[in-house]
């Protein structure tokens, strides 16, 4: 039995824009926030709290969240890996922090400086003066379907990371392919590990298109049961791992599918690509989402055949 609905975390904002490397202004930043929830997403990774020294795009992540219009029933989540993020975040009154680990010692070496026990040790205070601030906190599980530096990564090594975030109080847990090299039973495996310590409504995944298997990774998901998934608007991002790739499954080539199999989303398609089609123009280039590209193909052949009636008249 496949869920009634899902809950689509538009993380295009932040793990999308961060990977572009077209600046993008506050006020335009805020703008997409606005055209994504007006569309009817309600979960939204809006910005990341880190050093600007290694991530410049989110600078302005306070001016950000203060210009956003909120609305409410929308929850505005961010990324924080230390505590100095953390209260720059509480201070911007955000609704959820994201802390990430990796499923394999050697990404995390290479990624953060320090083993993956080392991560989750840093982690800790993050998670609990979070919680103490009444704020959710969702962990993502980077490399838990495969690794540049590693190669295949087994569901013991994902499952381990999965039990470390549970120990610290981690209230929801993502499994991520970050370099998009998973396929559906690599992921149910994957999944099922994470299920003996999480109940499916605080599972998620979130994953990257490089070999075309995304939306077959969300299918293999929602036949377990699980009901949120990460996606980007226009497939923002890529992937500094897989040179080319085309990064994060697009959220208007997921929501096309859940629309398919009857899955209540309360997300719009048309509104949603009118937020893809005004970011990817911001950003100067075509929508990475194959749904997103066809709809505004289709609509400038209409246009284009509406502007000939009109000629003739």
């Amino acid at each position: 039995m496949l869920p009634s609905r899902v809950t689509l975390v538009e993380v295009g904002p932040r793990d999308g824009l961060q990977n572009e490397k077209a600046a993008v202004t506050t006020a335009q930043k805020v703008e997409l926030v606005h055209r994504l929830q007006d569309a009817g997403i309600t979960e939204i990774e809006v910005t990341s709290f880190v050093s600007p020294k290694w991530v410049p795009q989110m600078a302005d992540n306070a001016d950000v969240l203060a210009a956003v219009r909120r609305r409410p029933g929308v929850r505005y989540s961010v990324l924080t890996p230390n505590l100095k993020g953390l209260e720059a975040a509480l201070a911007a009154r955000v609704d959820e922090v994201v802390v990430f680990g990796a499923a394999t010692e050697a990404f995390s070496q290479r990624n953060i400086n320090c083993s993956i026990a080392e991560s989750i040790e840093r982690f800790a205070p993050v998670v609990e003066r979070a919680k103490g601030a009444g704020v959710k906190v969702r962990g993502a599980i980077s490399v838990a379907l495969g690794c540049p530096y590693q190669g295949a990564v087994s569901a013991d090594e994902v499952e381990r990371v999965v039990r470390l975030m549970k120990s610290i109080g981690v209230d929801h847990c993502g499994i991520a392919d970050t370099i998009g090299v998973g396929t559906p039973n690599k992921v149910r495996a994957a999944m099922e590990r994470a299920l003996r310590h999480y109940p499916l409504n605080e599972l998620s995944g979130h994953f990257h298109d490089t070999y075309g298997q995304a939306l077959a990774n969300v299918m293999a998901c929602l036949e377990l049961g699980v009901h949120v998934f990460d996606a980007s608007v226009a497939g923002l991002g890529g992937c500094p791992y897989a040179k080319g790739a085309t990064g994060n499954v697009g959220t208007e080539d997921v929501l096309f599918l859940l629309d398919g199999l009857g899955i209540e989303t309360g997300v719009d398609l048309e509104k949603l690509v009118d937020a893809a089609e005004y970011i990817s123009s911001v950003v100067g280039r075509k929508p990475a989402s194959r749904t997103g590209s066809a709809l505004l193909a289709k609509r400038a052949a209409a246009l284009e055949k509406a502007s000939a009636v009109a000629a003739t008249v």
